[in-house]
């Protein structure tokens, strides 16, 4: 299985800097990441904490899409609980055409933190999800009108008046998380794609995994999957986690390390009040505890892919690598590890060096 790589935009910036400029700076990132061929760029929606400052990824999508030319956008993802399906559909839409069918509607329940500040217990996200994914998929890439009425919606024969730009349908995904089955089995039962998140942030919480059993999520969406009758493509299972790649893996540690310290200290410690390393785990070696746990991927450009093949071994394959972009250090070393990442690491994993090297092979052995 062939790894692609993409970016995962939650997109979270440190507080106490101009928050224009950090909007304007995920869509420069995107369009750097076209240019040099990223397969996708995916973004998060947020309404609380401070660090995630998207509200509207559809607008920020819309933006991107006018500046870049082959990298696929995507939701990552729209809170089903928080809005209305028919509007969902709608959205996506326009979005399809926007892209000129490079857009994927990623879905989920959404973040705990936002739900409250609406009013919605987490019991009745799963709820909402339920209710509403089944529509937004027969509106966005069905053709028939339909009816249906919840405590917290209602429709009466609706159907978009806008066809598709895509004619085989727009690809919908569901993010995964920990150890519940109830995400998996619903990419399963739907036929989605599945994007997984490699670790949980509260990081060696006393009591939690210490890591995500991503072959087991799999497991379950394809049980789910085969009780339907349909089966589901590894190529459109993405994993996510911060990726940071540098000349030599020293290098890449000193880049990230202090940025890390915040990230995961202000924002996760503080911020969201959750428990992210164990007593036992000092704090200046908490990005190690991260890395060796298989929640990111820090080091040289072999590090990184003797990393990402050991995930493909672990998972059984995966499609595509999402690279979570935690704002961890300056713009022009993130910069350079997206170029190792794009120049050296993906055509190792994806074999695009082999037929160059081939050829010097085949010359050499020519003139001997």
């Amino acid at each position: 299985m062939h790894s692609r790589i993409g970016l995962f935009l939650s997109p979270v910036h440190e507080t106490g800097q101009d928050p224009h400029l950090a909007l304007q700076r995920n869509l420069d990132l995107v369009e750097y990441a076209d240019h040099l061929n990223f397969d996708e760029a995916w973004f998060g929606e947020h309404h609380t904490l401070g660090w995630g400052l998207v509200g509207a990824p559809e607008t920020m999508i819309a933006a991107a899409s006018q500046r870049t030319r082959q990298i696929k956008l995507a939701h990552g993802v729209v809170p089903l609980s928080g809005h209305h399906p028919f509007h969902v559909a709608s959205r996506a839409v326009h979005l399809d055409h926007l892209t000129r069918g490079r857009y994927i509607l990623g879905v989920g329940p959404g973040v705990p933190f936002d739900a409250g500040m609406f009013g919605i217990e987490p019991a009745v996200q799963r709820t909402r999800l339920n209710e509403a994914l089944p529509v937004v998929q027969e509106l966005v890439n069905g053709d028939s009108r339909v009816s249906e009425k919840t405590d917290w919606f209602e429709l009466r024969d609706a159907k978009l008046q806008l066809p598709r730009f895509s004619p085989d349908g727009i690809e919908m995904a569901m993010s995964t998380s920990g150890t519940s089955q109830t995400s998996p089995r619903m990419v399963g039962r739907y036929g989605l794609s599945m994007t997984s998140f490699a670790l949980p942030f509260a990081l060696m919480t006393p009591g939690a995994p210490p890591f995500i059993p991503l072959a087991q999520q799999w497991k379950y969406a394809e049980e789910a999957a085969a009780e339907q009758g349909h089966a589901l493509d590894r190529a459109k299972w993405r994993i996510t986690l911060p990726v940071h790649v540098a000349e030599t893996r020293k290098e890449a540690y000193d880049d990230v390390r202090e940025g890390y310290d915040r990230w995961l200290f202000e924002y996760f410690g503080k911020a969201a009040g959750r428990e992210v390393i164990s007593p036992d785990t000092p704090r200046g070696k908490a990005l190690e505890a991260r890395v060796e746990a298989g929640g990111a991927l820090v080091g040289s450009v072999d590090d990184i892919v003797d990393g990402i093949r050991a995930m493909q071994e672990k998972t059984g394959g995966f499609g595509t690598l999402l690279v979570y972009v935690a704002d961890w250090t300056s713009t022009q070393k993130t910069n350079r590890s997206m170029e190792l990442l794009a120049r050296h690491v993906a055509p190792r994993i994806n074999g695009s060096v082999s037929r160059p090297q081939e050829a010097v092979d085949w010359a050499i052995a020519g003139r001997a």
